[in-house]
């Protein structure tokens, strides 16, 4: 079963899938935002070549908790994905997964990179993983 998880943004749309067995999260790519209907396509095409069986969004609420300007962007996007396919969507809290990320890839070796688009699917991978570990029975 893989999942698929979404940072949507209004440039880019960060996107991270689950390995087969749903446990490890993996960044994929960053869809640039054309307009609506081409970036729903082209989500739709990511979610049949990858064969994915759930697809989780980041709500991005305020740091008080509260659904704000971009979390209501976010729910029409949900809304309009959801017109167009069977799959599942689930959306999960994301705050702080773009601070994590951009963490993350400042840490990891090699050189920095600037490249927003990379920053995005790793939001989109730490959101995904959050969501896989929060599915995972806790061990004894």
């Amino acid at each position: 079963m893989r999942v698929l998880a979404l940072d949507v943004g209004d440039r880019r749309i960060g996107v991270a899938l689950s390995d087969p067995t749903g446990v490890l999260a993996t960044p994929l790519l960053a869809v640039e935002r054309r307009d609506p209907a081409a970036d729903v396509s082209e989500l739709l095409r990511l979610i049949e070549e990858h064969e994915a069986s759930q697809i989780v969004v980041g709500l991005p609420r305020t740091l008080q908790g509260d659904v704000g300007i971009q979390a209501g962007k976010v729910k029409r996007f949900v809304a309009s994905l959801s017109e167009r396919t069977d799959v599942p969507i689930a959306t999960v809290d994301e705050r702080l997964s773009t601070v994590q990320a951009e963490r993350m890839l400042s840490e990891s070796p090699g050189r920095r990179s600037r490249d927003r688009g990379r920053v995005d699917a790793a939001a989109a991978a730490v959101i995904l993983q959050s969501y896989l570990d929060s599915r995972r029975p806790p061990s004894r």
